[in-house]
């Protein structure tokens, strides 16, 4: 048996690997090359659009485009930032900015992020900071208090994802107590039912309630709202603002402009289609 292995090995290092077929090789070449063309062409074209982006934003923030200039912000209440979290720690950036968003007209900010840093951050100082110069950031801000900020003021709130599905939580066992601890007359014998109202009460009530932002300004990786909650985003126009770490003016003040070019129709359709259908006279 050993003598029969012996006189095989040297047969079987004798062969020769088993060569592949000239097509195919030439399939597989042609293929790498489509692809290698394929991602060279993506990858200069997005620096292209990065390179004409960034181009935009340093005009308008010099003020070289006109249609940039003057915008109405009038629709603009109630504005929500939501940053990504390992970015919220850097403090300058942040005040950089609501420094910005200030000098645009911003009155309401809403300042989220999930792991609560933000919170951390700006909860101490309750009655905010004043500066003369306007060059200057602002070092704290306030949780849901009024401040002045480079010489405008500005109501800044702050809040995180436990304010999220843990207040929507919170506010459940509320109304549930509420029922359970004698308050009949409102619950009634029969089922319970929970209107919105109820749940807004609630919510306000445990400190989880506050206005529903016009505009949502996403700052981080991902292209989502990272958890802000969403009872108060039902018209809520979402922008994707790319990372903090290059956030520019321009990109800002171009994002207030498309929002105040947009046109909300929420609830006028339903009610001019009823309308029309003699449902409502």
């Amino acid at each position: 048996m050993a003598a029969f292995v012996a006189n095989e090995i040297p047969l079987f290092m004798n062969q020769s690997p088993p060569h592949m077929s000239r097509p195919s090789v030439i399939i597989k070449l042609i293929l790498g090359l489509l692809w290698f063309i394929v991602h060279l062409a993506i990858s200069l074209f997005s620096l292209w659009f990065d390179l004409i982006y960034s181009i935009e934003c340093y005009l308008i923030s010099f003020g070289l485009i006109p249609k940039y200039r003057k915008f109405q912000l009038d629709r603009l209440k109630h504005l929500a930032v939501v940053v990504d979290s390992r970015e919220a720690k850097n403090v300058a950036k942040i005040n950089q900015l609501l420094c910005w968003l200030s000098n645009v007209g911003v009155k309401y900010v809403c300042l989220y992020d999930i792991d609560g840093v933000l919170k951390k951050t700006f909860a101490p100082a309750m009655n905010g900071s004043r500066y003369g110069n306007s060059g200057k950031y602002l070092d704290v801000g306030a949780n849901t208090k009024a401040l002045t900020c480079c010489h405008k003021e500005m109501t800044i709130e702050c809040i995180s994802g436990s304010d999220g599905k843990d207040g929507i939580a919170k506010a459940a066992s509320l109304l549930c107590s509420t029922c359970v601890n004698g308050n009949r007359n409102t619950c009634g014998n029969g089922e319970i039912v929970f209107t919105e109202a109820d749940m807004s009460g609630a919510l306000k009530a445990i400190g989880c309630g506050g206005p529903e932002p016009d505009l949502l300004l996403v700052y981080g990786p991902a292209r989502c709202h990272l958890g802000f909650p969403a009872w108060r985003l039902r018209y809520t126009e979402i922008m994707h603002m790319g990372p903090l770490n290059s956030m520019k003016y321009g990109a800002i003040v171009k994002a207030f402009y498309k929002f105040s070019k947009k046109y909300q129709n929420f609830g006028k359709f339903v009610f001019s289609f009823l309308e029309n259908r003699n449902i409502l006279q």
